[in-house]
């Protein structure tokens, strides 16, 4: 019985549309832009401004909302040097 709701719970997961990742995980600062033409309209998210201000003014005048990324992965920092300086005693 166990086997037959996991087959079934298996198939109907697998029978969802999957949605693509929308958000470029490269760019800290996407603007949602809103179309509302009369043939549906719809929206969709670029990716492309590296702060708020610089999106903000892109999206002035436009039905657009700027966001934090929540994908976005910063660079590592690069690794700090461990030389220490040692003291000796005389």
């Amino acid at each position: 019985m166990r086997v037959l709701a996991w087959s079934i719970l298996m198939l109907a997961i697998s029978s969802l549309p999957a949605k693509a990742q929308t958000y470029d995980p490269r760019v800290p600062v996407c603007m949602k832009v809103y179309d509302g033409s009369d043939d549906g309209g719809g929206e969709w998210i670029d990716c492309s401004y590296t702060s708020l201000p610089q999106c903000r003014a892109s999206a002035s005048g436009r039905a657009a909302m700027c966001v934090i990324n929540p994908y976005f992965v910063e660079a590592p920092l690069p690794a700090r040097s461990q030389h220490r300086r040692h003291r000796h005693a005389y």
